[in-house]
């Protein structure tokens, strides 16, 4: 009885282990970005959404026309790949909602207010 338990328990765990063996690979859309701080954790500026964009994917964020977005990197732009930033949203309520992080393009915001400079080059991960 012992041994299909353990064997049951082995199948599930396999079973659990298979799709992250399976992924998909997605590209690095950048090698190193610019952040306040080593750890990229420190508010770098206020963007405001100049219009709406849905993201193509999880390391993305969604944006609306309007929507206030704290930015906490910029990617350093690369070959032909696009200029995105990394920041946060907020629902329409801003209270007592956890913020959404992820990338944007830089071309769909306009900056507000720049909290400070970012001068660190770090190499994302």
């Amino acid at each position: 009885m012992t041994r299909r338990v353990y064997l049951v328990v082995l199948l599930l765990c396999l079973g659990l282990m298979c799709p992250l063996v399976t992924g998909i690979f997605m590209d690095k859309l950048a090698s190193k970005k610019l952040c306040a701080d080593d750890n990229c954790v420190y508010t770098i500026s206020l963007a405001r959404a100049e219009e709406d964009y849905n993201a193509p994917d999880c390391r993305f964020i969604n944006i609306k026309k309007g929507q206030l977005i704290y930015v906490y990197s910029k990617l350093v732009k690369e070959k032909d790949s696009g200029e995105f930033w990394a920041g946060s949203v907020y629902g329409e309520q801003y209270e007592d909602h956890m913020g959404t992080v992820g990338y944007f393009p830089s071309s769909l915001v306009s900056e507000q207010h720049v909290y400070q400079e970012a001068n660190k080059t770090v190499p994302t991960t």
